[in-house]
């Protein structure tokens, strides 16, 4: 995948010639049902709807997406995303951006879980990184990361044309299952060096998340669905209940 975009504020600390090798450790956060308490897409599409911005067909499209995701039936990752963003055509990258952020502050900061806000505090204070790796838009992380606190974000990217504009299609690998892992693990080899960090904590609530929590010295399954909570149970993982 490359170098996924980040944002990020933090060095690793690198030790002398004469000390020990310190891994920089990493706290690693899903999104959607973990950090909040809601799915971002689908309060995205009636944020969207409410203002004239999507058409209705497009929305019944997202909403037949999202029935066949909570069933875990076969869906398409990047369609849900181009059904977002069929009706922002006439809109700039910068212009979309912002409707991104201002979706964030005006709708998603309700449904924050506080212990979840509070687990970022104490994973800093233990000197870890804390990352968030969620399929949203990018947009939408790139906001999530400022406002939770977090160190970085990896999120999914939308393709642009020459002239700057969104053109519908996912930009490299929709942020979901093994792809978080992958995305991780070359975000941290490009910013650290490979060898030089360890994810110490994940937390995630989505069977897809597996992957990702298996890749943590401490993984936690955080609400868990029916069938992530059966993994964790099977695996050992302890189960956590954000309220």
């Amino acid at each position: 995948m490359g170098n996924p975009e980040a944002s990020t504020q933090v060095e690793p600390s690198l030790p002398t010639l004469n000390e020990p090798r310190r891994l920089v450790k990493i706290a690693v956060f899903d999104y959607d049902g973990t950090l909040i308490n809601t799915q971002s897409g689908s309060q995205f599409t009636r944020y969207l709807l409410a203002r004239g911005i999507i058409s209705p067909w497009n929305t019944a499209k997202v909403v037949w997406w999202g029935a066949r995701y909570v069933l875990h039936l076969p869906h398409d990752q990047a369609a849900v995303r181009r059904y977002l963003v069929d009706d922002l055509g006439h809109f700039s990258r910068e212009e979309i951006l912002q409707i991104m952020t201002d979706f964030h502050d005006q709708v998603l900061t309700r449904y924050y879980r506080p212990s979840g806000l509070r687990q970022i505090e104490r994973c800093r204070e233990e000197g870890c990184v804390c990352v968030l790796v969620s399929a949203t838009f990018w947009g939408i992380a790139r906001r999530a990361c400022e406002y939770a606190g977090l160190d970085a974000f990896l999120a999914t990217k939308m393709a642009c044309d020459a002239n700057g504009s969104f053109t519908g299609n996912v930009e490299g690998a929709v942020m979901e299952g093994p792809e978080k892992p992958k995305a991780l693990a070359a975000w941290a080899d490009a910013t650290y060096g490979p060898g030089n960090w360890v994810v110490e904590y994940a937390f995630g609530d989505h069977h897809s998340d597996e992957e990702l929590l298996e890749c943590a010295r401490c993984p936690s399954a955080v609400n868990p669905g029916r069938t992530m909570r059966s993994i964790a149970k099977r695996r050992g993982w302890p189960i956590l209940e954000w309220r």
